[in-house]
C-alpha cells in the first residue's frame, strides 16, 4: 500500500471517528441537539393537536347544525302536513320530497296507519335507509315523551348520534312531529368532512416535522457556536495533558466561557511556573548528586586500595605467617574494609539512579543465550552451591548483558541474604517475552512491605537503618528492566517464599550506546553483597 493511500485511509478513519464521537450519548452536541428536538417535537405536536381538534369541532359543527336545522325544517314543513295516520305511500313521497333538500341526507318516516299497524317510508327505497341503521339508544330517547313544563314546553326533541360504517363517519338524528304524528330519522354521511380533516391531518403532520428538521439544524448550528469553545478547551487541556505546557487559549468576549478560558490560561501560566521551578530544583539535584558522586570516586579509589591491603594483611595474620594486628585494631580495620566497601557500592548506584532520573541510561543490545549468562553471574559471584537453575540453553534475546547482570545479581543476591537457600531461578519463553523467576525458600515478605520493595531507599525495618543493603538494589533492577521494556513483579509463593518475576522482550528497539562512563557496574556488590533489602523484619 503506497503513503497517499494509508494516508487517506487514516483520513477517513479519523472522520469516521470523528462523526461517531460527536453523536454518542454522552456527547453535549447530541444531548443540546436532543433536547431542542423534544422541545421543538413537543411545541409542534401540541401546537398541531390543538390546530387539529379546533378545526375538527368547527367543521363537523358546522355541518353538523346545518344539517340539523335543514332536517327539522323539513320535519315541521314536510312531516308535520301529513295527516296523524298516513299511508305507506304518503310517507314514501314524502321521505323523498325531504331528502331532496339542500344537504342531501337519507330520511327514514314511522308512523302508524290507520289499520293501526307500522308503516314505514325511506327516501332510498325498500333498499336505502332502515331502522335497523338506527342505534337503538338514539331510538329510544327520540320516542321518549318528555314531561312539560315552563322550562320544557315540548314533549319531545330532537337527537342526534354519531356513528360510523365501514370506516365512514355519519350523523344521525331523529325527531318526532309535535301535536302528533310520524317520527323522522335522518342519516347524513360526514365522508367529504373526514376527507377534509385528513388533509389537514397531513399537513399537520408535514408542518410538525418541517419545524423538527428545522429546530434539529438550528440546534446544530447553536451547538457548534456554543460547544466550539469547550472544543478548544479541550483540545488544549490535551496539549496541557502531554506536556506541552505553553498552550493558551485566545480569549474573546465576556460571558461564562470567556472567563473559563481566562481561568484556564492563568492556570497553565501557574503550571508552567511550577513545573519549570520543580524542573530546575530537579535538575539541580541530581547534578548535585552526580557531582558529588564523581568528586567521591577519587578518595574513595584510594580508599579501597587501602582497605584491600589491609584486607590482605588481615588474612595473613590470621594464616599466622608472619602478620599480626593488635586485638583492639582488628575490629576497627575490619569495620572500616566493610564500610568502605559499603560506601562505594553506595555512590556508584547512586551514580546509576542519577543516569536513570537524567535520561541518559542507554542500552547496548547484543545476542544474549539467557541461561549461560545466568549461569556466568551466578559462578562470578560463588553462589553455585546455594542456586539451583532451571534453564534449557537455546533461549535468546537481544538484551544489553550488563544491565542483565545488574538485574541478576541484584535479586538473586536479594534471595540468598533475606530468603534463605535454596534459591530456585527458571527460564522460559512466553510469546515474544523471556521470563526467568527467582524463588526462595525464606518466610517471605510481609504483606505491608510488598507494594514498597522497589522503593528507594526503602527498608522492611526501620529500627535497622544500618543494614548492609542501601535499599537501592531492587529500584536499579526495576530500571534496568524499564528501558528494556520490560518489567519486575514480586509476590509470595503459596509454597511459601518469595517470587520475583522478570519478564523482558526477546528483541527490544535498540536505542543509541551508552557513553564509556556510564558502563560502571550498579550490582552493589559483585559479590553478592550491597543488594536490595527485601525482608528486613
Amino acid at each position: 500500500m503506497t503513503e497517499e493511500h494509508q494516508g487517506g485511509s487514516r483520513g477517513l478513519a479519523a472522520v469516521r471517528k470523528g462523526f461517531w464521537s460527536g453523536l454518542r450519548f454522552t456527547s453535549l452536541r447530541l444531548r443540546l441537539v436532543l433536547v431542542f428536538g423534544l422541545v421543538a417535537l413537543t411545541a409542534a405536536v401540541s401546537a398541531s393537536g390543538i390546530a387539529y381538534w379546533l378545526n375538527r369541532e368547527a367543521v363537523l359543527t358546522r355541518t353538523q347544525d346545518a344539517v340539523l336545522r335543514d332536517f327539522e325544517r323539513e320535519m315541521q314543513n314536510r312531516a308535520g302536513a301529513l295527516s296523524e295516520h298516513p299511508t305507506q305511500d304518503e310517507l314514501q313521497h314524502t321521505a323523498g320530497q325531504m331528502a331532496g333538500s339542500g344537504q342531501r341526507f337519507s330520511v327514514l318516516l314511522v308512523a302508524e296507519n290507520a289499520d293501526g299497524e307500522t308503516v314505514y317510508g325511506s327516501s332510498g327505497g325498500l333498499g336505502g335507509f332502515a331502522l335497523a341503521d338506527v342505534p337503538q339508544s338514539l331510538r329510544t330517547a327520540v320516542n321518549k315523551e318528555q314531561k312539560v313544563t315552563s322550562a320544557n314546553k315540548h314533549p319531545y326533541h330532537l337527537y342526534w348520534q354519531r356513528i360510523t360504517e365501514d370506516d365512514t363517519p355519519y350523523l344521525v338524528a331523529g325527531t318526532k312531529v309535535i301535536g302528533g304524528g310520524p317520527t323522522g330519522y335522518m342519516l347524513k354521511s360526514l365522508e367529504p368532512e373526514a376527507k377534509d380533516l385528513n388533509s389537514l391531518a397531513w399537513s399537520l403532520g408535514i408542518a410538525t416535522a418541517l419545524a423538527l428538521l428545522g429546530s434539529a439544524l438550528l440546534a446544530q448550528a447553536l451547538a457548534t457556536t456554543v460547544l466550539k469553545p469547550v472544543h478548544r478547551l479541550g483540545v488544549a487541556a490535551r496539549r496541557l495533558g502531554e506536556g506541552k505546557l505553553d498552550t493558551r487559549l485566545r480569549v474573546s468576549g465576556t460571558d461564562e466561557l470567556a472567563d473559563l478560558s481566562r481561568t484556564f490560561n492563568s492556570a497553565a501560566e501557574a503550571l508552567e511556573k511550577r513545573v519549570a521551578d520543580m524542573a530546575g530544583r530537579e535538575q539541580a539535584s541530581r547534578r548535585f548528586v552526580a557531582d558529588m558522586s564523581h568528586e567521591l570516586r577519587t578518595p574513595l579509589t584510594a580508599l579501597t586500595a587501602v582497605t584491600e591491603v589491609l584486607e590482605e594483611e588481615l588474612e595473613f595474620a590470621g594464616e599466622g605467617e608472619g602478620g599480626s594486628f593488635d586485638p583492639m585494631v582488628e575490629p576497627a580495620v575490619r569495620l572500616v574494609v566493610s564500610e568502605t566497601r559499603r560506601l562505594n557500592d553506595l555512590v556508584e548506584n547512586l551514580m546509576e539512579v542519577t543516569r536513570f532520573d537524567a535520561g541518559t541510561a542507554r542500552l547496548v543490545l547484543d545476542d544474549v543465550d539467557v541461561a549461560d549468562q545466568i549461569t556466568a553471574c551466578v559462578d562470578a559471584r560463588a553462589w553455585l552451591d546455594a542456586v539451583d537453575l532451571d534453564a534449557e540453553r537455546g533461549i535468546h534475546a537481544r538484551l544489553d548483558p550488563r544491565r542483565l547482570d545488574v538485574i541478576l545479581a541484584n535479586l538473586i543476591g536479594n534471595a540468598l541474604k533475606h530468603g534463605g537457600s535454596p534459591v530456585r531461578v527458571s527460564v522460559a519463553r512466553a510469546d515474544d517475552e523471556v521470563v526467568i523467576r527467582v524463588r526462595d525458600h525464606g518466610p517471605g515478605i510481609p504483606e505491608d512491605v510488598l507494594p514498597h520493595v522497589f522503593d528507594r531507599f526503602y527498608k522492611a525495618s526501620a529500627s535497622r537503618p544500618r543494614s548492609e543493603g542501601s535499599g537501592l538494589g531492587l529500584s536499579i533492577a526495576l530500571e534496568n528492566a524499564h528501558i528494556h521494556g520490560g518489567g519486575i513483579t514480586a509476590e509470595n509463593s503459596p509454597e511459601g517464599g518469595a517470587v520475583f518475576t522478570l519478564r523482558l522482550p526477546q528483541d527490544p528497539s535498540e536505542p543509541p550506546e551508552e557513553d564509556a562512563d556510564d558502563a560502571g557496574d550498579a550490582s552493589g556488590d559483585g559479590n553478592g553483597k550491597g543488594t536490595d533489602a527485601k525482608g528486613q523484619a
